[in-house]
């Protein structure tokens, strides 16, 4: 199930790649103390934090904002999408900092993580979560933000803690354009593998440019066209090759009783409009001037839309946000 936008042709410029693959270096400095910004990937104002998986991986995080020791303060946890790194929600993580925990995974293989031999599957990603989650030592309220690939692991992460009565410390879930299963299957490109075997840094530059609908500059492309090489190519299509029914997503969405907001592009209106219908409660917003990687795009606006629902969310009572134990995933039919 292909969920990301269609890629547009992108020129890479040989000779930038070392100085992107330098600018990368200084954005991912581990250290205490926000390093030093560059001129076009600037650093992100967090500290770089480790934890191994059970199945023996070692994968990295970025935290940023208020101490785990302040029990009143929520935890905005983001999941990037396929092959992207953690930096790129750079807006959100030093707009939140202030008044939240916040933490962005690079899932297996993508950022600074370790590139894993396996567990390139949905129910290893969805597991990989719960654990960073553990690791990091959250407790609810915990807002969960994933995009694109993101949202499908989030949603997967959730339907296991229904499955076995786990407890979760997600308050609420925020899902960034992609399809939940509802309505028509979004079209994809036919070709798209074939080309990431033939050329693959042409494809994976041409899937980065089509990203945005806003200018953005060509080393911050570059640069997360670099981040995204680093998943290997197998593993990366993998990723996109997972057997799950369309209705798996729709029925995980509807079984979700923690508050939602979906925020997506035009490509998924129909999407938004049935899945409003279908539960009221579910909240929905429209980017219409944005492309797949809205929250660069429309940075301001959709900060906004996160804060105020990271803020409603932390206030509502846990019982109305915990899944109820042993809840049905088929829920919503």
């Amino acid at each position: 199930m292909r969920s990301f936008q269609e890629p547009l042709g992108h020129a890479w410029r040989p000779r930038r790649q070392t100085l992107v693959r330098a600018l990368l270096l200084g954005a991912f400095t581990p250290t205490a103390r926000p390093a030093a910004p560059t001129a076009s990937v600037p650093a992100v104002a967090a500290a770089s934090r480790w934890f191994t998986t059970s199945d023996g991986v070692r994968l990295h995080y970025l935290e940023a904002g208020l101490p785990p020791s302040d029990a009143a303060a929520p935890t905005v946890a983001f999941v990037p999408g396929w092959t992207m790194p953690a930096w790129i929600w750079k807006a959100q993580i030093e707009h939140l900092a202030s008044g939240a925990r916040v933490l962005a995974l690079d899932p297996r293989g993508q950022g600074r993580s370790e590139i894993a031999r396996e567990g390139y599957d949905y129910a290893r990603r969805g597991a990989d979560i719960a654990e960073w989650l553990a690791a990091a030592r959250c407790r609810a309220p915990v807002v969960l933000v994933g995009w694109s690939l993101g949202v499908l692991e989030s949603l997967q992460y959730l339907h296991d803690t229904r499955q076995t009565g786990t407890a979760t410390p997600v308050r609420a879930l925020v899902l960034v354009d992609n399809s939940v299963g509802v309505g028509e299957p979004p079209t994809g490109d036919p070709t798209f593998f074939s080309r990431l075997r033939g050329k693959r840094r042409e494809t994976v530059a041409g899937f980065v440019g089509a990203m945005f609908k806003q200018p953005t500059e060509a080393l911050w492309r570059e640069a997360l066209v670099e981040a995204a090489l680093r998943t290997p190519l197998q593993a990366s299509i993998d990723l996109l090759r997972q057997p799950r029914p369309r209705e798996f997503w729709r029925d995980a969405l509807y079984a979700t009783t923690q508050p939602v907001l979906y925020a997506y592009t035009p490509r998924f209106a129909q999407q938004g409009e049935i899945v409003k219908a279908r539960r009221a409660s579910i909240e929905v917003r429209l980017f219409a001037e944005a492309g797949h990687a809205l929250f660069v795009d429309e940075a301001a606006a959709f900060n906004e839309t996160l804060a105020d629902f990271v803020r409603r969310a932390a206030a509502a009572p846990a019982a109305s946000a915990h899944a109820a134990s042993g809840a049905s995933a088929g829920a919503g039919r």
